[in-house]
């Protein structure tokens, strides 16, 4: 049967673009749909700052009139330059179980990367290094987050038969929450408190952390600097971030820890997990979704760990101590029994070895695949 491959060049078009993985997971136990008006959001150009120095790309496949599969294109201007690597990204790429399928939405980003100079495509990558990344190789039976992608086992498949190859994996952790803050964690986190002159800061509100939401990004700038694919974020991006996603975070689970002279130290971003709640809301937060949103919010059984930075100077002085510390007391105390660690690059053993205090167990992989061209 034919395949067709279509150019999103118009509202109606992106609209399916947007539309298609809800038709390819319906009812799946284990995806997450996102919020169809955050999708709009990031890939259209007049409302994504990432376009000031990216240029995008979609396209969908076609059977018999029918949508069977979508693929986007990003040339990252920023990237190129910082990391001085003539790479085009593809991202959102989602498809029926046909090979054939995702061979022809993968020429259509090869031809365009031939186009442009570039001497390798690799992905799945989005815009920035706060959309979601990294392919799923394995952990198919475990339900995703709102910050991961989640794909079927015949798409790293298809994928490796094209000739691309692993560049990049990140792994996830699923943490038990103990009954009782670890002792060793909680002795740690003194020490470390007071030979470091550092303070936590109890944040209550969302609107309570406002006022450090742009050296919240800022120590992102320089803390990820050197992870896989990092771009800085503009002041234009971190203004619109705060715009997104401040306006809705529990502060409660936002430790932030600051030095004798008020200047943040290091933070830790968690939510309770927003999973189950954006299964039921389907996309979209009219007229209902909202409500099991809201409901998962106050009350859950799981968190979500987003993002943890610690200022370079007091890295490898136990900093993340302090902030796991503060983090179990508040999960204990809103009656949360597991934790997602998110996606860290499975060279990060800093990271990795904070879950050494507790019952923590890698239950998923993905991976960023490249081919040379």
């Amino acid at each position: 049967m034919t395949i067709s491959i279509k150019e999103v060049n118009n509202k109606k078009l992106l609209q399916a673009f947007i539309d298609f993985p809800y038709r390819l997971y319906k009812n799946h136990p284990y995806y997450i749909p996102p919020l169809k008006f955050d999708e709009k959001a990031t890939l259209t150009k007049d409302k994504n700052p990432a376009f000031d120095y990216c240029e995008a790309r979609y396209w969908l496949a076609y059977k018999n009139e029918q949508v069977v599969g979508r693929i986007a294109a990003i040339l990252n201007k920023a990237y190129i330059e910082k990391w001085n690597k003539a790479y085009m990204r593809f991202g959102w790429i989602d498809f029926d179980d046909d090979e054939k399928i995702a061979e022809a939405l993968i020429n259509e980003v090869e031809k365009w990367a031939k186009e442009k100079g570039m001497e390798a495509v690799h992905g799945p990558m989005g815009f920035t290094d706060l959309d979601c990344e990294g392919m799923l190789v394995e952990g198919f039976d475990q339900l995703g987050t709102l910050a991961t992608i989640y794909n079927y086992p015949y798409y790293p498949k298809y994928i490796e038969k094209m000739g691309y190859a692993k560049d990049a994996d990140w792994v996830e952790y699923k943490i038990k929450v103990p009954e009782s803050i670890p002792k060793k964690m909680e002795k740690m986190a003194t020490i470390v408190e007071r030979r470091n002159n550092l303070f936590l800061l109890k944040i209550k509100k969302a609107k309570d952390l406002l006022p450090y939401a742009t050296d919240i990004f800022q120590l992102i700038n320089e803390t990820y600097q050197g992870l896989y694919g990092f771009v800085p974020l503009t002041d234009k991006q971190i203004e619109h971030y705060t715009k997104q996603y401040f306006s809705f975070i529990r502060g409660d689970f936002v430790p932030l820890v600051i030095d004798k002279k008020g200047k943040l130290a290091a933070f830790g971003i968690t939510m309770p997990s927003l999973s189950i709640a954006l299964q039921k809301a389907k996309g979209k937060l009219l007229p209902f979704g909202f409500v099991p949103i809201l409901t998962a919010l106050k009350k859950n059984k799981f968190a979500d760990l987003y993002l943890i930075a610690v200022r370079k100077d007091l890295q490898g002085k136990g900093v993340n101590a302090m902030l796991m510390n503060e983090l179990t007391k508040c999960y204990i105390k809103n009656g949360i029994e597991y934790a997602e660690s998110n996606p860290e690059l499975e060279l990060n053993k800093s990271v990795q070895s904070i879950w050494q205090h507790y019952d923590a167990v890698q239950h998923k992989r993905r991976r960023c695949y490249i081919k040379h061209l």
